[in-house]
């Protein structure tokens, strides 16, 4: 017997991250290293345990082993729940045949039968991929104070930005009138953040129609898909439903692209940056391994940087994230990097403007990266990426703006 819930949380983490490259080559782009400590699945499972959402379901499907493993039975986020708690959902086999999920909305069509269970007033649809806290209640209260089918979280950014991202028109009640993907010239900065509150009883309705008009229209050799900006969105809009903006202050960080994951680690180093990892009254848990505390040796020389636990630091360190059981030999030098967890960087290896991935060797005398400032053409210059479990050998070079994925 499961207990009613007022807001079942369902978290879409079955992404491929192909814009990531190397990094998620054999990884879910949620599992994917941040801060030293954490992984991207980290804020917003968080974010709904510090919100009082007890009831998540984790949508997963690409390279999924690191991820499962990582969310385990929820007890770091406090999700280990009787009734509710943390369950992850992998796409499965019915008498009907198997079926991958097709699209966001048909991912949460495949799993109705888990919220129904619930039998929730409202259903949260999130992303596994971004950086930021949310007090999901508050965004759940804005929906029932407008009486509304749809909420979207939205977030002001530049125009020049506002290409990129769906874009909300509202009226002066917040309320949805127009909703445009990606458009060239936008008439809005009000950007979805991707992340919706919803009737359930309303939602459910339109996940079935979607279903069947796109399977429809794959037999009739049309174009179709499954998406809830594209399908869900633009048809509850067409028939006026209730739709509304809710408009977020705060950090929010996309982390689909290279750049924007480097940047999103340095921006920790920034004091001017609103993402505060220390704040007790809104802790990002993560699952943690037993390690010893950091070590930094004698012939170190650490500025402007983050070490995390179990790493033995004995070279230059300056504006770099240092992630867990890292080793930095004597004579090695990182600047303006992320050296993620259980790699080595030797003596003598110069690792600039980078990320190297998990349980990488940059052997002597390799060089990863180069700073901006040393190239003449800066249109060749950017972030250089060794992925994970990669072997540098001695005084190989890896430039800038080049991604590796095998050992060299």
């Amino acid at each position: 017997m499961y207990i009613k819930k007022k807001c079942v949380a369902m978290l879409l983490a079955g992404g491929q991250g192909s814009r990531l490259y190397a990094l998620t080559k054999n990884v879910a782009k949620p599992a994917v290293p941040y801060g030293g400590k954490y992984r991207l699945i980290d804020f917003p499972l968080s974010n709904c345990t510090n919100s009082g959402i007890d009831t998540v379901g984790v949508l997963t499907q690409y390279q999924p082993l690191v991820l499962n493993e990582y969310i385990g039975n929820g007890a770091p986020w406090d999700l280990d729940k009787t009734n509710g708690g943390v369950h992850v959902l992998p796409p499965y086999e019915t008498q009907a045949g198997a079926s991958w999920y097709e699209g966001t909305a048909n991912a949460i069509y495949q799993n109705m039968r888990f919220i129904d269970r619930y039998d929730p007033e409202y259903v949260i649809v999130l992303g596994g991929d971004h950086i930021y806290k949310m007090d999901y209640s508050k965004m759940v209260d804005f929906h029932i104070a407008n009486d509304a089918d749809c909420t979207i979280s939205v977030i002001d950014v530049p125009r020049a930005e506002a290409s990129r991202f769906g874009i909300m028109i509202c009226d002066e009640n917040n309320k949805v009138v127009d909703f445009v993907e990606k458009p060239k010239e936008p008439k809005s900065t009000l950007a979805s953040m991707g992340i919706y509150v919803f009737s359930w009883n309303k939602l459910r309705k339109y996940l079935i129609e979607n279903e069947n008009d796109a399977n429809a229209k794959r037999e009739r050799g049309e174009k179709w898909s499954k998406d809830f900006g594209k399908d869900i969105i633009t048809s509850m809009l067409a028939n006026n439903e209730r739709l509304f903006a809710y408009e977020f202050e705060g950090y929010w960080k996309d982390v689909g692209t290279l750049d924007s994951l480097w940047e999103a680690n340095m921006d920790l180093l920034s004091p001017s940056v609103p993402l505060d990892l220390y704040d007790l009254s809104w802790k990002i848990y993560a699952r943690n391994e037993n390690m010893p505390p950091q070590y930094v040796g004698k012939n170190a020389n650490i500025e402007n940087s983050m070490i995390s636990e179990g790493s033995y630091v004995d070279g230059t360190v300056d504006f770099s994230i240092v992630f867990s059981d890292v080793t930095i030999e004597p004579g090695a030098v990182v600047n303006y990097s992320l050296v993620m967890p259980g790699s080595v960087i030797k003596s003598g290896a110069v690792v600039e403007y980078a990320i190297v991935g998990e349980d990488c060797v940059i052997e002597s005398g390799a060089r990863i990266g180069a700073s901006p400032e040393n190239i003449e053409n800066r249109d060749n210059w950017g972030i250089a990426v060794v992925g994970h479990n990669v072997t540098v050998s001695s005084n190989k070079v890896v430039e800038p703006k080049q991604i590796i994925g095998e050992n060299i």
